[in-house]
């Protein structure tokens, strides 16, 4: 697999498989929120397109980045969403890096959304596809996020070597500026198991494809059985 890590700014062409990356915490809540039941997520492209779809489904769940804002349900912290029960619920998901990374890649044949809780599934669905060229996204902070990075590196060593070692890279992310942020409360919405449910190796069996559907990007879970 030849493996290519930019930041979203950097993308100069449609990639044929992208992987985009947001650790903390885009896409370990959307993880979260396939774990309690939601059916799929629209990856909206701004806030007022996530409220005009809430106000067009009333029943679909609408969360953001930072604090609590009226119209949305709740926020982008896996640690609040794991107690809600979105059994076969629609969620409409906006984001400041993660959404805004997948939506740049949308017309890519094949689109994952990955973070740690999700990484062992991702690598192994790319190994099943056979990827010649795989473009990992790293969304978080212009492309300069070591946690989306390490993420990313840990995913694409993953593909290859299936018993590559996590420690390293979950210890660059336990290190990064996203995670001090989030430990320091410098970042709004925020649950105080946010830092540690985003370092939760392998939580989820699945991964999760990003596809077209009625002109939305869509991203549901995948299921990629363990060898």
């Amino acid at each position: 697999m030849d493996a290519r890590f930019l930041g979203t700014a950097e993308l100069a062409e449609v990639p044929s498989v992208a992987v985009v990356v947001d650790v903390m915490r885009a896409f370990t809540v959307a993880a979260w929120a396939f774990g309690q039941g939601a059916e799929k997520i629209v990856l909206a492209e701004s806030l007022d397109e996530a409220l005009a779809l809430k106000e067009r489904h009333l029943d679909w769940v609408a969360l953001k980045d930072g604090p609590p804002a009226p119209g949305f349900d709740t926020v982008n912290s896996p640690g609040l969403l794991r107690s809600m029960d979105l059994a076969g619920r629609t969620v409409v998901q906006k984001t400041t890096a993660g959404t805004v990374g997948a939506l740049a890649v949308r017309e890519a044949p094949l689109v994952l959304c990955a973070s740690f809780v999700v990484a062992g599934a991702t690598a192994r669905l790319l190994r099943t596809r056979g990827s010649g060229t795989v473009t990992f996204v790293v969304t978080g902070e212009d492309g300069r996020a070591d946690e989306d990075l390490a993420c990313a590196q840990y995913i694409a060593g993953r593909t290859t070597e299936p018993g590559t070692d996590a420690a390293e890279f979950l210890r660059r992310a336990a290190e990064s500026r996203a995670a001090t942020e989030l430990a320091e409360g410098v970042r709004k919405g925020v649950h105080a198991d946010d830092v540690a449910l985003c370092l939760e190796l392998d939580r989820f069996p699945f991964a999760m494809v990003a596809t077209q559907e009625n002109s939305l990007t869509v991203l549901r879970p995948h299921a990629v059985p363990a060898p």
